[in-house]
Formats: structure tokens, C-alpha cells, sequence
């Protein structure tokens, strides 16, 4: 008998990695599929990761939206310097016949906001998708450097 880690001397193929028993880890925990579907679907908009990168020329955010078409998809610059990213994931339609094992894809709209710096163009704003990447590029003003004007010294 093998050595449990937890409860009562029973054996635990937790971490037995000779066991053939296939053992879900995370069972009990909450997953989406547990979730009633109105809540479920505002995990969307929790669920969208978007990165932001400034470069020197640029502010640049990236979206992983895979599933959703580019037509499905806002992005939109509201007053105030707010970038605005914003869509819907269609649910799967089901079937009379289907038995879902597990839902744990988000289904529902998602929205994100982020306050733009001062020097962010939001006339000239850019956006791309691809392989489900949303990448909004947003080109940053040429930072002006003071001017320097040099006084002579009299004396």
C-alpha cells in the first residue's frame, strides 16, 4: 500500500503516477462548468487578457479573442482618452441530442477600458487581427524636448 499524503491511511492516487484511475485535480473547486449560465457569462468580461506594452513609438495592446471574428469586435476611443475594447462571444448553439460533459469556455459580451497617457495620438489609432490576437496600436507623439537657449555672460 502506498504512502497517502492525505486522510486516513487510505491510499491516494492523487500523486500516484501509476495509478490508471484519471483523477481530475481541480474537481470541487468551482469551475465554470459548476457555474449557473448568467454567471458564467459575465466571466467574459473578467476573462479577456489584454496586454499593453509601451515601445518608444507606440502604446501597444494585444487581446487574445480566440473564436471571435474581427466584425464581432470594437474598438472605439471615447472622450477623456478612453481606449474601449468591447464584443460578444456567441454560446454554442445545443443540441437536442447533445450531453455536455463540461462547459468551461466563456460565452457573453466582454469589455475592456483604459485611460490613455497625454501623449498618446488617439486621431491615428491602428487595429489588426490575427490567429485570434487583436493587436491596437496606438503611435505616441515625438516627446519635445525643451529648448535651450544659452545667455551670454556679460563682465
Amino acid at each position: 500500500m502506498a504512502l497517502s499524503l492525505f486522510g486516513n491511511g487510505r491510499r491516494s492516487n492523487f500523486f500516484d503516477p501509476f495509478s490508471l484511475d484519471i483523477r481530475d485535480p481541480f474537481e470541487g473547486f468551482g469551475t465554470l462548468a459548476n457555474i449557473p449560465s448568467s454567471a458564467r457569462e459575465t466571466t467574459a468580461i473578467a476573462n479577456t487578457r489584454i496586454d499593453w506594452k509601451e515601445t518608444p513609438e507606440a502604446h501597444i495592446f494585444k487581446a487574445d479573442l480566440p473564436g471571435i471574428k474581427k466584425e464581432e469586435v470594437k474598438v472605439e476611443v471615447e472622450d477623456g482618452r478612453v481606449l474601449q475594447i468591447s464584443g460578444e462571444r456567441s454560446r454554442e448553439q445545443e443540441e437536442k441530442n447533445d450531453k455536455w460533459h463540461r462547459v468551461e469556455r466563456s460565452s457573453g459580451k466582454f469589455m475592456r477600458r483604459f485611460r490613455l497617457p497625454e501623449n498618446a495620438k488617439i486621431d491615428q489609432v491602428k487595429a489588426s487581427m490575427e490567429n485570434g490576437v487583436l493587436t491596437v496600436t496606438v503611435p505616441k507623439e515625438e516627446e519635445k524636448k525643451p529648448a535651450v537657449k544659452a545667455i551670454d555672460i556679460s563682465g
